[in-house]
């Protein structure tokens, strides 16, 4: 393994490299997040509106792994509050170390966390949201732009968006949205990010927890593939958009992408996930294991799809991220 790459970043989450592998909702369990924080990036399990024994199970089975640090993904805005006191319940009794929260900014959740030993990292789409989670008092931004896969939060590239917010607030900030390979981590940081927040590359993992399908359609996907949408409503709040990888969903709605909320379109069930029904239109993406139609589902994927080309372990993709990103410093010290 190559030498650390040190930023604040990574002094704050105790990792050699700074690369956060996105919680992804169901993809990112245990597995995938011990393979990637041994490899020296950081790891998290998203267990967004997931039962607490669930959550439990999946901490324990990370810390079976490896001893490396790891973070915990959590979505409160879009969580039953019950069920949000369950989860940090969990987290806390569990003595995570580092919890990462996604769209609404909430000051009450990060007092809470950090009072329970927690580091916070918030996931933003805005500069306004990036102020707010600094005056929360998070450790560090994630600044999401349009990009990105899965639930978008930015409106603007990140190229565009980055330095904005890297200007505006004095905390680590992390890039996500278009970050996929060492070269990429060399742009973010020359934009004055401190590492960058991947989901679509360690989704075409072999540890990750998505459907064979899911990931195979991540391979075969263009980046103009990856479509900004909202049909995929049921289990969100109205109007939150996603991206995700074109299929008969996004094809019959091509005309009227934007603008749907979850009340919009029936409960049709058309897989299973264990005794848990999935419905046509809902946030559900493949996993592992499900049973029915995999292609209606919500295919989730970044732009950045168009660079993967195979599935691999995701140890040697966080390798090869960096290796790639001393090579890329290294070109533009040739040009000196």
């Amino acid at each position: 393994m190559s030498q650390p790459v040190h930023t604040r970043l990574t002094k704050v989450l105790g990792c050699d490299y700074p690369i956060i592998q996105a919680g992804m909702g169901g993809p990112g369990r245990s597995e995938l997040c011990a393979a990637v924080s041994s490899a020296g990036a950081f790891g998290c399990i998203g267990m967004v509106k997931e039962k607490p024994e669930l959550i439990r199970s999946e901490i324990e089975a990370v810390r079976g792994r490896t001893d490396r640090p790891f973070g915990v993904n959590l979505v409160p805005s879009v969580t039953d509050p019950v069920l949000l006191e369950e989860e940090l319940e969990v987290c806390f009794s569990e003595r995570v170390k580092v919890i990462v929260f996604f769209w609404d900014v909430r000051p009450d959740l990060v007092a809470r966390a950090r009072a329970a030993g927690c580091k916070v990292l918030y996931q933003v789409g805005s500069v306004a949201d990036a102020i707010a989670a600094e005056r929360a008092a998070a450790d560090a931004i994630i600044c999401q732009g349009v990009e990105a896969g899965g639930h978008v939060r930015g409106k603007v590239t990140s190229m565009v968006l980055l330095p904005q917010v890297v200007d505006a607030v004095s905390v680590p900030v992390v890039g996500s949205g278009g970050f996929g390979s060492g070269a990429s981590l060399v742009a973010a940081l020359a934009l004055g990010a401190e590492g960058i927040h991947c989901g679509t590359v360690f989704l075409a993992t072999d540890e990750c927890y998505a459907h064979d399908y899911h990931k195979q359609r991540v391979i075969d996907a263009a980046s103009e593939d990856a479509i900004y949408n909202d049909v995929f409503a049921i289990g969100w709040p109205p109007q939150s958009p996603v991206r995700t990888i074109e299929n008969s969903v996004t094809k019959q709605y091509e005309n009227d992408l934007l603008g749907h909320g979850p009340d919009d379109f029936p409960l049709e069930v058309i897989a299973r996930d264990g005794d848990d029904a999935v419905y046509r239109f809902s946030t559900h993406s493949p996993l592992r294991g499900m049973s029915g139609e995999m292609e209606p589902l919500a295919l989730y994927a970044g732009q950045v799809c168009g660079q993967i080309k195979q599935v691999r372990p995701a140890g040697d993709v966080v390798r090869d991220m960096v290796n790639d990103a001393r090579h890329a410093l290294a070109r533009l010290r040739s040009l000196e």
